[in-house]
């Protein structure tokens, strides 16, 4: 705009009998507007063409990107940049004759130019962060903390540039100043810097992933990861509540992830079954005569008791009291059966740990217990599984002569276990 197209108005003002400062004003108003006019009809003339190319782009693409471009309005606010540019280049001008609203005009420009810029950046990484997510090896990655980490960088060089803009002065100068305030700085944004160190760790020491099932409880949290930001982790629990976490304290707390259980080839049962010791005995060979016939530990008893019979034989045992020698127990027989009914159950993991063991006697029994894991790692069918051979091994201990220990039930039941321990103590 040369000096005299941007004076002729101001001439005419003249000529026509106005004030000199009034038409001095009423100059720079008219220009004014005449270039913000002609910048939004140029905003909304780019916007056009580009939304018309986005649109045409899209469909041609095999690519779900633009997309994502489109959606968080990165087109719309690239169609600023030339308006933006424009006022800056020319608004300037219709105010040559009042230099100070030339400077802030300036000035309010370039503070508009610095914001557009923080939020072209932040709508383009949010489309980066919708398009990995859309990718598989990417779901279960915290992008949200990386986006949360750029940003951070971004609106600290967006803030310094508007303070150097508003001070005319250099950035340089605000980070000597930063580093003599660094104390105070690392006190106010002491939970972000926590939150970013640990989104760094979690994130390379593979500690959480989205979606992984996690138990945390210190903040009573039991259910998934649904998302981890740059402060805090999101846990949805199994009762459809949401627990939020400071991500810091995945590194500074114990949690329990159970992600390789999910990603293993089964998951564990362990439960031990209370034995009452009293129902423990040596079998008679009518026991064993008579436990043959439970089909998957015939062959192993009669192995077993032949074995037993020569050595008692080739040793001469004296088999009177059944305490000498070697001897099948109902318990030891009734633990064979469990492990065998294990290897033969469909359900169970027979390539991981299958075993059942006799933990250390408590006041309430012999634990039984039962470790081996289900084929199954679905929480539903994983109780069910558990269920179904629990109920079967509880409904087989009486044909080995065993019973399970349970607390009275009444004062009868109370006063009978009273009384089978007076007599005990008498004989």
């Amino acid at each position: 705009m040369n000096n005299g197209l941007r004076r002729l108005l101001y001439n005419y003002l003249i000529q026509n009998g106005v004030e000199v400062n009034a038409a001095a004003y009423l100059n720079a108003l008219i220009l004014f507007i005449a270039i913000v006019l002609v910048a939004v009809l140029l905003d909304y003339a780019i916007w056009k063409v580009l939304r018309f190319l986005s649109v045409r782009f899209a469909r041609k693409s095999k690519t779900n990107f633009d997309d994502f471009l489109v959606f968080n309005k990165v087109p719309r606010y690239m169609a600023h940049i030339i308006p933006l540019m424009l006022l800056y280049r020319y608004l300037p001008l219709a105010f040559l004759d009042f230099e100070n609203t030339e400077g802030i005009i300036l000035k309010a420009i370039e503070i508009l130019a610095v914001i557009l810029v923080l939020v072209l950046i932040r709508s383009l990484l949010r489309s980066i962060k919708d398009y990995l997510k859309t990718l598989p090896h990417m779901k279960d990655k915290p992008l949200d903390s990386y986006i949360q980490v750029f940003m951070i960088f971004a609106w600290i060089g967006g803030i310094l540039t508007l303070f150097a803009v508003l001070t005319d002065t250099t950035i340089w100068k605000f980070f000597t100043a930063l580093g003599a305030a660094s104390a105070v700085i690392l006190l106010i944004f002491k939970d972000t810097i926590l939150g970013l160190v640990a989104s760094i760790q979690v994130s390379i020491n593979d500690m959480v992933r989205i979606g992984d099932w996690v138990t945390f409880e210190k903040f009573g949290a039991d259910g998934n990861v649904t998302e981890i930001s740059l402060a805090t982790v999101k846990v949805q629990n199994f009762d459809k509540t949401i627990t939020t976490i400071p991500t810091y304290s995945l590194i500074s707390d114990s949690f329990k992830n159970w992600r390789g259980m999910q990603a293993s080839g089964g998951r564990r049962i362990k439960r031990a079954i209370l034995i009452k010791q009293k129902s423990i005995k040596f079998l008679t060979p009518e026991n064993i005569e008579t436990l043959k016939g439970i089909q998957i530990i015939s062959k192993y008893l009669e192995t077993r008791n032949t074995s037993i019979d020569t050595y008692n034989k080739e040793h001469d045992i004296d088999k009177q009291m059944a305490l000498n020698g070697r001897n099948l127990t109902n318990i030891g027989v009734f633990r064979k059966y469990v492990e065998t009914y294990l290897k033969n159950h469909s359900a169970v993991n027979q390539t991981m740990t299958l075993m059942t063991r006799h933990l250390p006697p408590t006041p309430q029994g012999i634990p039984l217990e039962i470790y081996a894991f289900s084929s199954d790692k679905r929480w539903e069918n994983y109780e069910y599984i558990m269920a179904d051979i629990f109920d079967h091994l509880l409904a087989a201990i009486p044909y080995f002569e065993l019973e399970v220990f349970e607390l009275p039930t009444s004062l009868n039941d109370g006063l009978d276990q009273m009384n089978i321990g007076e007599k005990d103590q008498i004989n």
